[in-house]
């Protein structure tokens, strides 16, 4: 997704160019979508998610806090509206659920967008638009913003940043509606407080958030723009001094020249061959420095955008992560005898081998000590040791292979001295990737195979006994196969095969009790598309999706697929014994 960078008229004029990575221009629907007679409702896009269950026997309050149509918004200022906490109902203690509800409606054609929810200027939500037909669209998107509790107690800025251009051949305006909804169950919090305050914070929202990302008034986003790979992007921040524990929270999405940063092939490869094609090979991270020192990497997920490689694969399933982005956590509580001298501190964002654009912005989530003016600390260990990317090429012409491949691992530890005792937390990273590229036709195929592997987790102790462990293990499996034809009259045609998958093993303890949970979620799609100019002339796309989520609280699955618009089979429900079908479709 190039938007809001408007990059919608990059024509590519040759077909090994076109063929090198997948296609960079942006492509409409239109002739496809005049020749389709108009349903009487609205399609209903949607992201394959679990549901969000309120607690029971809990008070709820809603509050409508902006709605807006978003016509031409692309370098405007972002819609800003206030959100007060609700008046209608008195709580005692923080929300039990905070769920944050973006809402859209759009008719006519319209590429697709990202945009940015922010609250008192930290991000709560990342996410795509869908890409509208004439007959009219309608999504929502749910998201748990519990843990951002300490910004909903008093008032605060909500800002919408939505970068959209509506001319005579962009005709959709999204039309949007942001609700946030307050759950309370006082007896759930009277319990979780108890034992949060036992285990030194852990299990509970963040006193304080800091924004970690560009202030209004501004004409764009509030997020930090990372253009290339020298790009480091900075802001500074004070935290206060009776802070005990830290964790930084991570925003980011890929555009432009990187949107599909998994399939393009290195510089030699370009350069070898004449091509205009985005380069610089295939792996990605984004990097997070405090003070100039490395503190945390990221290597992201392959968000495939409402509008990505074949559009019509995404209608109405739409990609894993599009509508609601994945975050990243950086434990950063083993620095904090850094940042407590009251002074003001830098954090750096920063993309190895970026190419433009990368958006990133980040929260800094922060507990505080409530018996203590102060807190004092010092890092014991910290290892963040310089590597390299390996590749071996191998390539004549427009036709090869790539093999790339990484390992990094990130550590430290440090202790914290507050009213909860002495605590020393460990935080470690540990990260792989390989990412196996092929040419084959004379450039005319492409076939990327790529996995990360990414564990995470935080250790915290007393001298004496273990507090609190968490260990988070992802794997993102991506394959993606691309075939165009001969390009003739300014028309060719893309067949397109994709395979994404985000898996994850949660597990976490303390000394009230421990907790897991597993996910899988699997999603195949494959279509063909005729193209002539930028316009889809016509095509088929189906995509199939098991989801299945396991925890000490319950479980959820679900198993869905599609056809060009229509719903082919759709089953869910909250029992996980049964065969979901994950062969059928590797």
């Amino acid at each position: 997704m190039d938007c809001p960078i408007f990059f919608f008229f990059l024509l590519l004029t040759l077909l090994p160019t076109l063929s090198a990575g997948f296609p960079r221009s942006k492509l409409l629907t239109l002739e496809l979508e005049q020749s389709q007679t108009p349903t009487p409702t609205p399609t209903t896009f949607f992201q394959v998610t679990r549901p969000i269950t309120p607690p029971p026997n809990s008070t709820h309050c809603s509050t409508l806090v902006l709605t807006h149509d978003f016509a031409y918004t692309y370098t405007k200022p972002p819609v800003t509206s206030l959100y007060n906490p609700p008046t209608h109902c008195t709580p005692r203690a923080p929300p039990s659920l905070a769920v944050l509800e973006f809402s859209s409606t759009c008719i006519g054609r319209q590429f697709d967008r990202i945009f940015g929810v922010w609250l008192g200027g930290a991000e709560i939500l990342r996410s795509c638009t869908a890409e509208p037909r004439a007959s009219g669209i309608a999504w929502s998107v749910q998201k748990d913003i519990t843990s951002y509790s300490s910004l909903l107690s008093r008032p605060q800025t909500l800002a919408v940043y939505l970068g959209n251009i509506v001319d005579a051949t962009y005709t959709g305006v999204y039309h949007v509606n942001v609700s946030i909804h307050l759950y309370f169950d006082h007896r759930a919090a009277d319990k979780k407080k108890a034992s949060a305050a036992a285990a030194a914070g852990f299990g509970s929202p963040a006193d304080l958030i800091v924004p970690l990302s560009r202030p209004l008034p501004l004409n764009d986003g509030l997020w930090f723009q990372v253009n290339d790979s020298t790009d480091i992007e900075t802001e500074q921040f004070v935290v206060p001094a009776n802070t005990f524990r830290a964790v930084l929270e991570v925003y980011v999405s890929f555009h432009s020249d990187d949107e599909f940063w998994y399939s393009n092939p290195p510089d030699e490869y370009i350069s070898a061959n004449n091509l205009s094609s985005p380069g610089n090979g295939a792996f990605r991270e984004v990097t997070v420095s405090l003070d100039g020192d490395l503190v945390g990497v990221i290597w992201p997920f392959t968000v495939i955008y409402t509008g990505g490689i074949n559009p019509l694969l995404w209608r109405p399933i739409t990609g894993v992560g599009s509508f609601d982005l994945p975050t990243y956590d950086i434990d950063v509580t083993p620095f904090l005898g850094k940042v407590l001298d009251g002074k003001k501190h830098t954090i750096g964002f920063g993309v190895t081998n970026g190419l433009d654009v990368w958006y990133v912005d980040g929260n800094l989530h922060l507990w505080l000590d409530s018996k203590s003016s102060y807190t004092v600390g010092s890092l014991i260990e910290y290892k963040a040791p310089g590597f390299r990317p390996s590749l071996v090429s191998k390539f004549k012409g427009l036709d090869g292979s790539f093999d790339t491949r990484a390992h990094r691992q990130i550590s430290a530890t440090g202790w914290v001295k507050s009213s909860h005792g002495k605590i020393t937390t460990n935080f470690f990273q540990r990260l792989d990737y390989e990412n196996l590229m092929e040419f084959k036709g004379n450039g005319s195929v492409q076939v990327v195979n790529q996995t990360i592997e990414f564990s995470y987790g935080t250790y915290a102790k007393h001298p004496a006994t273990v507090l609190y462990s968490e260990q988070v293990y992802r794997k993102f499996p991506l394959y993606l196969y691309t075939g165009s034809s001969d390009e003739v009259n300014d028309s060719y045609s893309l067949d397109a095969n994709v395979m994404l998958g985000y898996d994850e093993k949660r597990f976490s303890g303390e000394r009230f009790g421990f907790s897991f949970s597993t996910l899988r979620n699997l999603q195949n799609a494959q279509g063909t598309m005729y193209v002539k100019g930028n316009l889809v002339t016509g095509g088929l796309g189906s995509t199939q999706e098991v989801y299945r989520y396991e925890s000490t609280e319950g479980c959820y699955f679900r198993n869905v697929s599609s056809s060009n618009y229509t719903i082919l089979h759709d089953e869910s429900g909250n029992s996980c014994t049964e065969d979901l079908g994950y062969s059928s479709i590797r």
